[in-house]
């Protein structure tokens, strides 16, 4: 029970580290003002533009994702008071006991904890799912708990993202014509095997309609003209339904169109695609026949985030399945299908369950 004052277990910037932060009655209500939060739209990131791969915070500065304010994440109907917080920062002694001591402190119970040091660039990575129900600041207030996370962030240079489990993130699925990726999602959607909302599926041809038909899924055609300006036209239309439906993750599920840089940047880190390959090989268009050619003995699939390169954003699952020199390009693609069906709906859950972290160019996947 909190009775005159409560003792959050988080050190003040600067002092020391044996004297505890005592939180009053008075003060505590005062730290209870909204707090400031990053607002991106459509969707919610760690940073607010793509980053170059660096060892620590982009130029120095920490960022930080709470996902009730951003994005069109809606609550549940029967919400959790658990939440997924993951940090990552120069390696160094300490961290992870201080970051447990501030859980503990506001009365949180940490239900999993994974953590990962790369000794090659001698960054720490963890990502620990809390249950914050006796939060002693009450359920209510969690912007206090975000502001000590991000005090303990600055200390120790951490970027960071809390994300809670009972805002559900909402999907828009792109696809060009290809159908069994849309299939594979909508159905794993159905079967609750994924927890988001799809409110739309946006394509550049009509042909998939029926599907989403079929799903009750709302069909948005929006073709792609010849006519100078008709990309940036198709994008803004794009862009205009990513708000509207407040869509906080897109899907390029056999998507077959490059977005501009511009439009890439914007949602860098939240859009997921699925390429035909094992990449780095066999890179852009028909790669099963190129691979054909070549007479490989493995293809593969692979799901990235989307950047503006081509096919060259962070990894974020791949695989493979073996061939023989009795495989046509039919079979080749066949059984490439059923690679890019799995892959990317592991790489969609993993994201949905805030278990991919960016580094660089890399990722950083904690597997349930």
């Amino acid at each position: 029970m909190l009775q005159r004052k409560a003792t959050v277990n988080i050190r003040r910037l600067g002092a020391s580290d044996n004297v505890p932060l005592v939180v009053h009655r008075r003060a505590l209500a005062k730290a209870c003002r909204p707090v400031q939060r990053a607002q991106f739209r459509p969707t919610c990131t760690a940073q607010t533009q793509p980053p170059a791969p660096t060892n620590g915070a982009v130029n120095g500065s920490h960022s930080a994702t709470v996902s009730p304010s951003v994005g069109g994440a809606t609550e549940s109907a029967n919400p959790s008071l658990t939440a997924n917080l993951l940090l990552q920062c120069p390696d160094q002694k300490g961290v992870i006991a201080a970051v447990s001591q501030l859980l503990y402190g506001f009365g949180c119970n940490i239900i999993a904890s994974d953590q990962f040091s790369d000794q090659t660039s001698s960054m720490f990575f963890q990502r620990i799912t809390f249950d914050f129900s006796d939060i002693v600041i009450g359920p209510g207030n969690t912007p206090v708990l975000e502001r000590a996370i991000a005090e303990l962030a600055q200390r120790y240079g951490m970027k960071w993202q809390l994300s809670y489990t009972n805002k559900v993130k909402r999907l828009a699925i792109l696809v060009s014509k290809q159908d069994h990726c849309l299939y594979d999602l909508l159905i794993r959607h159905r079967s609750r095997e994924m927890r988001c909302e799809i409110p739309l599926i946006i394509s550049n041809h009509p042909d998939l309609k029926h599907i989403a038909d079929t799903f009750g899924v709302p069909f948005h055609h929006l073709p792609l003209g010849k006519e100078a300006g008709s990309k940036q036209q198709q994008e803004a239309a794009i862009e205009a339904l990513i708000a509207s439906e407040r869509i906080d993750v897109l899907i390029l599920a056999r998507y077959m169109q490059v977005f501009s840089q511009e439009f890439c940047e914007r949602h860098w880190g939240h859009t997921i695609n699925i390429h035909h390959s094992f990449l780095p090989a066999f890179e852009g268009a028909r790669p099963y026949h190129r691979a054909h050619e070549r007479g490989v003995k493995i293809i593969g699939a692979t799901a990235h985030f989307a950047t503006a390169e081509l096919d060259a954003g962070p990894i974020i699952d791949q695989g493979v399945t073996r061939i023989t020199h009795r495989d046509s390009v039919d079979d080749m693609i066949r059984k490439g299908k059923d690679l890019e069906r799995l892959v990317l709906a592991k790489a969609v859950r993993w994201h949905l369950e805030d278990r991919v972290m960016v580094h660089g160019n890399k990722t950083v996947v904690f597997e349930d």
